[in-house]
């Protein structure tokens, strides 16, 4: 990341007048598989925190998309949404039937808020366990499995054969005092596997299949995304988002990291045949009337990880197999992330991968706008070429009408998504449609957003998140620093400032 040096300006812009944005592509309307949507603007899935410890929708999610909503966006996606019953912390779940009520309040929420205009989407996730980075006390006299081969490497390291037999305590004692006193040693004793879980954190991979509930996930995860499905289409939403992605699941199956032998891993045909088993299980139980669409990575920038020949290779097989919309992304994994502190998880958008997931104004020569779009225009390319008009999103260091109208109208996706602009300001899509463009709150692309999601804390902007904290009515972030959503908006001729 060093070599990250040079500060970019959000470059000027020119918004256009209402007549103009009423002309354009990005305001124009479109189909994703039988559904009608307003125009093509696009807030993809961010994590905001705001769910209870059991995964259930609180009065602060409702807010939070209902700001997003205000702005009338296209198609609003919600949060990654875990699709098993299982604690995953303050993250939103549709893994059993008792949060449908809650996820129907969340639908009839945006409804109300975009005045029917925004359809709602919702990305439905799966992730293998991750656990915090431990002190080594705990790692070495607790969590280390002492076992006959970790014996004989000790006894080997060491030479001296007593270590064969020696009692476990002793053992984890010496291994502890070989981390505090003798690095070198210690990294002949443990596994490469075993000093990650000393440096990073334990981290359960896909490759796996040693574990029951990993072997057995091809069987499984078929059945969990289509019932999180059946629960969303119950609640009301216009479709599911698989979330094929970053450092999760489905990604890593799609990976070429994955390395596994039972037909779901190693060459492109077996690392796909999971992911084309979950979008027909999926299709199977919500029907060809409701939207499914992907989210994938167009380039895993780790090494030995998948490129994009592989995800266009992909991107054809799934729309073959009908999905409704891919929307490409790109990297945020695991295996380049910044090593965590004692006590914090091992974060994927850490790395380079992280960076070029989300590119900040510290970048590159290239800079970070629109970065990752040429992903998308090979995919849609490839998508096309083999006679499939499915559509493609596009996202990444988005942040003005002129460069979404541009990415449009020369066939490099067919909707384009912004996250952070959007964060920072809920109504800019509603501004630009009726000639308030400069009246757009800018974001600065600093990922102080991201920083707070790194921490798991109450996602927020630092371009509101400390305006009229006083205000009647304002929630705020459980520390009470901050206010958890942007002030209200409404257009100067409806008689107030216009600005916030």
């Amino acid at each position: 990341m060093s070599r990250f040096t040079v500060r970019h300006r959000p470059p000027p812009t020119r918004w256009p007048t209402a007549e103009e944005a009423a002309r354009s592509r990005w305001f124009s309307p479109a189909r994703i598989g039988r559904l009608e949507v307003a125009e093509r603007t696009w807030v993809p899935a961010m994590v905001p925190w705001r769910a209870t410890e059991d995964g259930v929708v609180t009065p602060e999610v409702l807010e939070w998309y209902a700001r997003f909503a205000d702005g009338q966006p296209g198609v609003l996606v919600v949060e990654a949404t875990g699709i098993r019953d299982v604690a995953s912390g303050p993250l939103l779940r549709i893994g059993d039937d008792r949060f449908i009520p809650g996820l129907r309040t969340l639908v009839e929420t945006v409804r109300e808020h975009s005045q029917g205009r925004t359809r709602l989407f919702i990305q439905c996730i799966d992730f293998l366990a991750v656990r915090r980075r431990p002190e080594p006390e705990k790692f070495f006299l607790r969590f280390l499995d002492v076992d006959a081969a970790l014996r004989q490497r000790l006894a080997a390291a060491s030479g001296e054969p007593a270590w064969l037999e020696a009692p476990e305590p002793a053992i984890r004692a010496h291994l502890l005092d070989a981390g505090q006193h003798d690095r070198p040693l210690l990294e002949q004793i443990l596994t490469a596997r075993e000093r990650e879980s000393l440096d990073y954190g334990y981290r359960e991979r896909v490759g796996d299949t040693h574990l029951p509930w990993v072997r057995d996930l091809p069987r499984t995860l078929p059945g969990l995304f289509a019932e999180a499905a059946r629960r969303a289409r119950v609640a009301g939403f216009d479709g599911v988002e698989l979330h094929y992605a970053h450092a999760y699941t489905m990604a890593s199956f799609l990976s070429r990291l994955n390395t596994r032998d039972d037909g779901y891993g190693g060459p492109r045909e077996h690392r796909v045949r999971l992911p084309l088993e979950v979008l027909a299980a999926t299709r199977a139980r919500v029907g060809s009337d409701y939207v499914i669409g992907i989210r994938y990575l167009g380039d895993d920038v780790v090494e030995g990880g998948s490129r994009i020949d592989d995800a266009a290779w992909f991107g054809v097989r799934f729309a073959e197999a009908g999905a409704d919309y891919l929307s490409v992304s790109k990297g945020g994994r695991f295996e380049d992330a910044r090593q965590p502190k004692v006590g914090e998880a091992v974060y994927p958008y850490t790395g380079r991968s992280g960076y070029e997931c989300m590119p900040t104004v510290i970048s590159d020569e290239r800079g970070p706008f629109g970065r990752n779009v040429p992903l998308a225009a090979a995919i849609r390319a490839a998508v096309r070429a083999a006679g499939h008009a499915t559509p493609v999103v596009t996202s990444g260091g988005i942040f003005a009408f002129e460069q979404a109208e541009a990415i449009l109208r020369r066939g490099e996706a067919d909707f384009v998504a912004a996250a952070r602009q959007t964060l920072a300001d809920p109504d800019w899509f509603r501004k630009i449609r009726l000639g308030h463009g400069d009246l757009v709150r800018r974001c600065e692309f600093t990922n102080y957003c991201e920083g707070l999601d790194q921490h798991h804390k109450q996602v927020t902007c630092k371009l509101w998140d400390r305006v009229a904290l006083d205000a009647p009515g304002v929630r705020r972030t459980s520390d009470g620093k901050r206010r958890l959503s942007a002030p209200s908006w409404r257009p100067p001729d409806a008689g107030a400032a216009g600005r916030e």
